[in-house]
């Protein structure tokens, strides 16, 4: 979804504007695919030193997430203004980091009977399926079905933040919320995070111009990697079952 900029602002230009990017989108993609590559070798890297030195990957774990949301901030402001040459390699930079923070999450996917390698494959086609299935889905939307629709996963988005926000706390306090708790959450995760596919490619072209490639690959980056994290909690859960 839409990252470094809010909602609002986004939908008042879709409003003022038709095509602003008309080719931002094909610009963009091969780096997300790019940065996505860069996931995986990060996750790999990260399982490998788990496997090896636990001690060592927890104590990098936590290096890693700070440089990663500081990098992420950096990284799209300056995309944001279109100076790519600066951005590309802390938005680089950023993917590698992302990958190595999914460790966790992926190593217990590995762990867990009825996922394992073929569950993390079917995650990551089905997010596949999900960009290739939302461009002409977001093509036929009218302006109005658009915005609609940007505002409704907007709203969303932030019921889920608050959701985990709440489910974060209580996990500090040593309650752990039951599986179906878990199920649920991620599901509805995975249906957010499917319908932002179709407004990535509704709103970036009417946001970004078609020098901000590197925002509009951030924001699908972004897009592509919460529905795989959900889709992976969602089959850790189902087959967690108590």
């Amino acid at each position: 979804m839409a990252n470094t900029s809010n909602f609002r602002k986004a939908m008042a230009e879709a409003r003022q504007n038709a095509l602003v990017g008309p080719n931002v989108i094909p610009n963009a993609l091969p780096y997300v695919g790019g940065g996505l590559v860069l996931t995986a070798v990060g996750t790999y890297g990260g399982l490998n030193l788990l496997a090896t030195n636990p001690g060592l990957f927890m104590t990098s774990f936590w290096v890693a997430l700070i440089a990663e949301i500081a990098l992420f901030f950096i990284g799209s402001n300056i995309a944001e203004k279109a100076n790519n040459a600066t951005a590309l390699p802390l938005l680089a930079t950023y993917s590698l980091l992302s990958g190595y923070t999914l460790t966790g999450l992926v190593f217990q996917a590995l762990g867990t009977s009825g996922v394992g390698i073929g569950g993390i494959g079917f995650a990551a086609l089905a997010c596949g399926l999900t960009f290739i299935a939302a461009r002409p889905i977001a093509n036929r939307l009218s302006e109005e079905d658009g915005l609609a629709l940007t505002q409704t996963f907007s709203l969303g988005l932030i019921g889920l933040l608050v959701v985990i926000g709440i489910q974060l706390l209580l996990g500090l306090f040593g309650i752990h919320t039951p599986t179906l708790f878990e199920l649920a959450i991620s599901g509805f995760g995975v249906v957010l995070f499917m319908g932002s596919a179709v407004v990535d490619f509704f709103i970036l072209p009417r946001t970004y111009n078609d020098r901000q490639y590197l925002s509009a690959a951030l924001s699908m980056y972004l897009t592509y990697i919460n529905l795989f994290i959900f889709l992976l909690r969602f089959l850790i859960a189902l087959n967690s079952r108590d």
